[in-house]
């Protein structure tokens, strides 16, 4: 099991991201949580397999069709197993 930590920012708030991304974690059954962080950058946190992970990267990048993903910093680490769902934070 690892962790995904990534921040995305872009045109990612008020588009409907969060909502996407939860959709697409709880799809590949991983567990975390995404949040809004300041007024244009969403923070993703992530644990499951490297392959899910990975998958869900590739939805981080590409966000829904009406948001514009400009970068995404990310960093590894092993997961702690703290999370039961995948949750978005207010």
């Amino acid at each position: 099991m690892q962790r995904l930590t990534a921040t995305v920012s872009g045109k990612v708030t008020g588009v409907g991201y969060r909502m996407f991304i939860q959709k697409k974690a709880r799809a590949l059954w991983l567990t975390g949580y995404v949040a809004n962080v300041g007024q244009f950058d969403v923070h993703v946190v992530a644990e499951g397999s490297e392959q899910k992970l990975n998958q869900l990267l590739e939805h981080i990048r590409k966000g829904p069709f009406n948001a514009s993903v400009r970068n995404v910093e990310t960093a590894r680490s092993d997961a702690t197993e703290e999370f039961t769902d995948f949750t978005i934070e207010y």
